[in-house]
């Protein structure tokens, strides 16, 4: 155990817990609208960064450097993928998504959207929506979680599972006591660690490595090809389909003041993860040069910057993957919880709950989800940090990402449609992903079989009525007021 990144990795997890209090603090008598989406109030570098933290969670400092260094510049297509998708969901999706939510009755979650946005009495969409919610973001939230119990173990060589406990603790203070301001603010500033640390190691590795004029390892033959094996190379683009149905991610488009801020955001959260995402790929490119064989290239990332930079530095940069885990676990817990509060359990249970009361169901849903994804994380059989991942990746894509593009761009969508939709696409990412049917990523499937379903159950039930398709209207007219 190193005593020095120990005393950095304890200063960094109470700073995150002081932004927490602060904003506890701050937001006392703040309601429902406040605690999940920070009053509509966030400006754009905080917008931008934490829709861009909260998505790269600790597998762009390990898995994806993992893969490439094991494999070679072919494992390259998930970044591309992650880029093109993420660049998108900013330019086309986010500033209609922005008004959109504000024309459907001021809506504060993805599941409320839904509903609002036709107008419809029916709580099944919020009903459904929660569920799916609930069940993804366990497994996703498990993943950042398993991330640092790894972490540690691997560094300061605590046992993986209490590693795992204490960083659940202090995600869940953060969260419970600072909602979406908190988590933002996070996220902003874990956002600029996890950047500067991806910038550092591969490009101080590079350095030593010319300046020696040797490398630590032969690259194996083929290291360097770009092309793949087309299901892969298909299967990594489809990545970029989950950007348009993440629900932590999409959530922070709902969050930005205005319509000029929006564009500001984009500019900023496509930098930084085209950014992210290039010097990812890096570290496991430089890594395998600068690096003798790993028997587990899981910390490509860990052994760089401990092999070259001195204790307290180490421990800063190292952070960077406490950071990527966190920021997006802090965003899951969000999300899930406002979800529940907002669209079930007040609707349902308590139509009459105060403010107060809101709050409060949704904390305690952020403590129950933290506690079900640790004991996820924690069992023998769970599966990799990647693994994890990638299945609730692809159950959020394909559920949402065709009905909420077709909310914002097709006039005729019906509420059945949505419902179709969502139903059809999270239920052939499953079957698709037990089955084994065909070696694609299962998003692919699940997102086309979903937008399939939407439009032929809306073309063959009623057509939206006149009050729908005003709210249409003036949510696309880009001259009113909102």
């Amino acid at each position: 155990m190193n005593n020095a990144e120990l005393i950095v990795f304890i200063i960094y997890l109470i700073f995150m817990l002081g932004i927490g209090v602060y904003f506890f603090m701050k937001s006392k008598g703040g309601g429902e609208k406040e605690y999940f989406l920070g009053g509509r109030e966030m400006g754009p570098w905080v917008s931008g960064l934490s829709a861009g933290a909260s998505d790269m969670s600790a597998w762009v400092l390990m898995g994806l450097p993992a893969s490439v260094y094991a494999f070679g510049l072919g494992k390259v297509w998930i970044a591309v993928g992650l880029a093109v998708g993420y660049s998108l969901s900013w330019i086309f999706e986010a500033p209609r998504l922005r008004r959109f939510s504000i024309a459907a009755n001021d809506s504060i979650t993805v599941p409320s959207y839904l509903t609002n946005r036709f107008l419809s009495k029916s709580r099944a969409l919020q009903v459904i929506c929660a569920i799916i919610f609930l069940v993804a973001y366990s497994i996703y939230s498990a993943s950042s979680i398993k991330a640092c119990g790894t972490l540690f173990n691997t560094v300061l060589g605590i046992d993986a599972k209490l590693a795992m406990y204490i960083a659940a603790f202090i995600i869940i203070s953060y969260t419970f006591l600072g909602g979406f301001n908190a988590v933002c603010w996070t996220d902003f500033f874990q956002g600029l660690l996890m950047l500067a640390a991806l910038l550092a190691a591969p490009i101080f590795a590079l350095f030593i490595i010319r300046s020696s004029g040797a490398t630590a390892s032969a690259v194996p033959d083929g290291f360097w090809a770009l092309a793949a094996d087309r299901n892969d190379i298909i299967s990594g683009l489809g990545w970029g389909l989950g950007y348009f149905g993440m629900p932590h991610i999409i959530i922070r488009f709902m969050s930005v003041r205005s319509d000029k801020d929006v564009k500001r955001s984009a500019a900023i959260g496509i930098s930084w993860t085209v950014l992210i995402l290039i010097f990812s790929v890096g570290a496991g490119l430089v890594g395998r040069m600068f690096l003798s064989d790993l028997s587990d290239s899981s910390i490509v990332f860990i052994s760089m910057v401990r092999k070259i930079f001195p204790p307290v530095v180490c421990g800063i940069l190292l952070s960077a993957i406490l950071a990527a885990a966190m920021s997006t676990a802090d965003s899951q817990l969000l999300t899930a919880a406002s979800a529940f509060a907002s669209d079930v359990y007040k609707p349902i249970f308590r139509k009459d709950a105060s403010n107060k009361e809101m709050l409060w169901a949704g904390r305690i849903v952020v403590m129950l989800i933290a506690i079900v994804a640790v004991i996820i994380a924690a069992a023998p059989g769970s599966g990799t940090i990647m693994g994890l991942v990638e299945n609730a990746w692809g159950l959020f894509g394909a559920a949402f990402g065709p009905v909420i593009l077709l909310s914002l761009f097709w006039r005729r969508l019906s509420y059945s449609g949505a419902v179709a939709g969502i139903i059809v696409g999270a239920a052939v990412d499953i079957a698709w992903l037990t089955l084994k049917v065909y070696p694609i990523y299962e998003i692919i499937p699940g997102f086309i079989f979903g937008g399939l379903a939407a439009i032929l159950v809306s073309l063959i039930s009623k057509k939206p009525g006149e009050d729908v398709n005003r709210l249409f209207d003036i949510a696309s007219d880009k001259n009113s007021s909102l």
